[in-house]
């Protein structure tokens, strides 16, 4: 048999609750009316919903399986409720934005704000996520717009190349590498390492850098991000390989930054929906985020505008 709404409802306030009365307060009803749903309820599924002890309601394990459904459906519900919301609260305007960590620490934020100066009725949620739930985001249309600094392949998500950045290495002001202006992966062997791990997208970069150089990469601490690196630099604990976006984030003197000789390049995108165009907000904060990149030096090269993302919208 199939639950209607009013039977998911009732069983609903009852698990809620824990009891009859509860239900009936929380449904503005009579116990008796909630009595003989649920007693009916019961002997149309074939199976009790609860055990009755002493004047006490107990879930059957029946009740507590179907209840996670139930629960399942009403955050459903609830989302319609939010969607409608902002769908109304559009007339003045809203953006969701997401971003990977490390563009997210300073030049999102930078981009918000100026923005906002001239867009100032504009709601804005922003969230700098790890890839994965930034991804979610995208794909359950909880955000409009992403910018990320590592790939995202998906088949119903479209990206575009917007700004770029290289590897650079970081290192304490007394470092002896402080003293050179162009370092090559050679040059940093003798000193502990911070990095990341091999099966990660920076470890994976980071790696390529010393196989192509001809060395090993041996680690003194793992770390899961740029900016745990950046921490632990700034605590005298070694060396890193960072990107850029990272290092921009930082506060002036908290360490010295080295370009090295053959760095990966790091390319910052758009990423947003297959089937949702960008609203006209979206596409002024664009405008807007494309000229901070820009001032701040992190403008594509000819050669990455030559040769546009793949899945450009």
């Amino acid at each position: 048999m199939q639950l209607n709404l009013r039977q998911i409802e009732v069983f609903r306030a009852v698990m809620t609750t824990g009891s009859i009365s509860g239900a009936a307060k929380l449904l503005f009803v009579s116990q008796p009316a909630v009595s003989r749903l649920l007693s009916h309820t019961e002997q149309r599924l074939g199976f009790a919903l609860f055990e009755r002890i002493k004047g006490r309601l107990y879930p059957t394990p029946e009740s507590r399986q179907l209840f996670r459904e139930v629960e399942a459906v009403y955050a459903g519900v609830r989302r319609v409720g939010e969607l409608a919301s902002e769908l109304a609260e559009r007339r003045s305007g809203i953006l969701h934005l997401v971003s990977s960590p490390s563009i997210g620490h300073m030049l999102v934020p930078l981009t918000i704000s100026r923005f906002r100066e001239t867009h100032p009725d504009v709601k804005i949620t922003f969230q700098p996520l790890t890839q994965q739930p930034l991804t979610q985001m995208l794909l359950d249309n909880r955000a409009e717009l992403g910018v990320v600094i590592l790939p995202i392949q998906h088949p119903n998500l479209l990206t575009q190349a917007i700004g770029q950045a290289r590897l650079v290495c970081i290192c304490p002001y007394n470092h002896p590498l402080a003293r050179r202006s162009l370092l090559s992966i050679a040059d940093l062997q003798p000193y502990p390492l911070i990095s990341y791990g091999g099966d990660t997208p920076f470890g994976t970069l980071v790696e390529q850098m010393y196989l192509e150089a001809g060395q090993a990469r041996r680690l003194a601490v793992e770390v899961s991000s740029p900016q745990n690196a950046c921490s632990l630099v700034q605590a005298g604990a070694g060396i890193a390989i960072v990107d850029e976006f990272s290092v921009k984030s930082r506060t002036q003197g908290d360490f010295v930054v080295r370009p090295i000789d053959q760095a990966k390049i790091i390319t910052a995108s758009l990423v947003q929906s297959r089937f949702e165009p960008l609203s006209q907000l979206a596409q002024a904060f664009v405008d807007v985020l494309r000229h901070t990149l820009q001032e701040q030096g992190f403008e594509l090269s000819a050669t990455a505008l030559a040769n546009p993302a793949k899945g450009k919208p």
